[in-house]
């Protein structure tokens, strides 16, 4: 399947002096993206929730997580790789120590059910996915100072190809969370624009 471009948004509200979709809600964003991508010093500027949450998008029922009641908030994505069992980050060592790196296995993210009836939850609209995507080197850059102070474990393991490829699993997720009807939008930084999937039928 062939990847989807995207389309800055040109509708914008301004939340703490950050751009966001104008079709959002304040307490509906849930920022991820992989190490060194800028989601904490985006929830700081946010003033949203101080802790990182983990969500697991192989297990049933992870849509009605007690993390998700919280928001925004940092969420690091529990993911199903080709070749393992269960569901890990990009940053375990599950993945990290494979060669080659595993592709992620979309077709084992369990969704949510679609909302039936007038009262029921519509799973769907009620988060709105921010995936954190800057280009591979400038995560690289990053991490590499931050190893150089020991401050975070997960920068043990740590090459450009590794950036590269933890970037590339976040956005091949990204497109399938949007295909299948979930809110998404990228951003290469806090201070960039933020993006749009542009769907075929939608394309000029």
């Amino acid at each position: 399947m062939l990847e989807l471009p995207t389309l800055p948004i040109k509708s914008l509200q301004h939340f703490k002096g950050i751009d966001f979709p104008e079709d959002i809600r304040f307490r509906q964003i849930l920022v991820t993206g992989p190490p060194g991508a800028g989601k904490s010093t985006l929830i700081v500027r946010l003033g949203g929730w101080s802790e990182e949450g983990y969500l697991d998008l192989g297990r049933k029922h992870w849509w009605r997580s007690e993390i998700l009641s919280v928001r925004p908030r940092e969420i690091h994505l529990g993911l199903p790789f080709q070749g393992l069992a269960n569901a890990v980050s990009v940053f375990d060592a599950e993945f990290l120590d494979r060669d080659p790196l595993p592709p992620v296995d979309l077709h084992r993210i369990v969704l949510p059910p679609c909302k039936r009836y007038f009262f029921s939850v519509d799973w769907y609209r009620r988060y709105v996915f921010e995936f954190m995507l800057p280009p591979p080197e400038l995560v690289f850059e990053r991490r590499v100072e931050r190893a150089r102070h020991s401050t975070h474990p997960v920068d043990a393991q740590l090459s450009l190809e590794i950036c590269t490829a933890q970037l590339a699993v976040f956005r091949r997720v990204a497109e399938f969370l949007h295909r299948k009807g979930f809110q998404v939008y990228l951003r290469e930084g806090a201070d960039g624009h933020p993006s749009r999937f542009l769907d075929p039928q939608s394309q000029p």
